[in-house]
């Protein structure tokens, strides 16, 4: 299976490319430069894989949540490189896949992902190990950490940048009796294209006029799409 791959819903941008289960991938943080970089990071991947856009199975993109203008991009690329080689999208969760990035947790173990949202909020969502899959365990939401009820007592792996901005009160939340801690990680598209495959393998891909971006923060993304028409 051939899957291109790209993630823009944070700092972080990047591009991956999934050939047969193995990935090559571009993954650079650099804040307000998404746009200047995305396709070129797609266009390297296909030139040192010797490959078109035609020749691949399907696209997947992060749908979000995120930054709206880095969730915004990443729909509008990969809406318009589908469109030009008529490939279906499997949208993956930007969450997910950051929680992903983690490793398979152990049975009994929770995944907390949170990414700074900025307005005192986070972007979160639980996961733990079910019939040896990563799932959610909850719904993604974007709320403030003292307003989170989870359930306390687990072993448990925290992980984006939510933590490091909120470190001291999501700790004393999850009150983990282990707690790993991975703060500095960004969603990557590496994570987005190895999702991506179960997806394609069970027809849960879209076509291009049906992937739809997820921003949460509905009022602040109808207020920006309002500024902007």
């Amino acid at each position: 299976m051939k899957i291109l791959a790209i993630e823009t819903a944070t700092e972080g941008c990047s591009a991956a490319l999934l050939i047969n289960g193995e990935v090559i991938d571009r993954f650079q943080v650099a804040p307000r430069e998404h746009g200047n970089l995305i396709l070129p990071m797609v266009d390297e991947l296909l030139n040192e894989a010797g490959m078109t856009l035609q020749q691949l199975d399907a696209l997947a993109f992060g749908r979000g949540p995120g930054s709206f203008t880095g969730v915004r991009m990443a729909t509008g690329v990969i809406q318009g490189l589908a469109f030009a080689a008529e490939l279906p999208i499997a949208p993956v969760s930007t969450l997910t896949a950051l929680a992903y990035q983690a490793g398979p947790p152990v049975e009994g173990q929770t995944v907390y992902a949170a990414l700074d949202a900025r307005m005192g909020e986070v972007y979160w969502c639980e996961y733990e190990r079910i019939d040896g899959q990563l799932k959610a365990v909850s719904n993604e939401s974007v709320i403030a950490p003292a307003a989170l009820s989870v359930t306390q007592g687990k072993q448990a792996i925290g992980i984006g940048h939510g933590w490091g901005t909120y470190e001291n009160e999501l700790t004393q939340l999850v009150n983990a009796s282990e707690l790993l801690l991975l703060p500095n990680a960004l969603p990557r598209a590496r994570e987005v294209a190895q999702l991506a495959v179960s997806m394609v393998r069970d027809g849960q891909t879209v076509s291009a006029d049906n992937a739809l971006p997820v921003y949460l923060r509905d009022n602040v993304a109808k207020k920006k799409a309002q500024q902007q028409s």
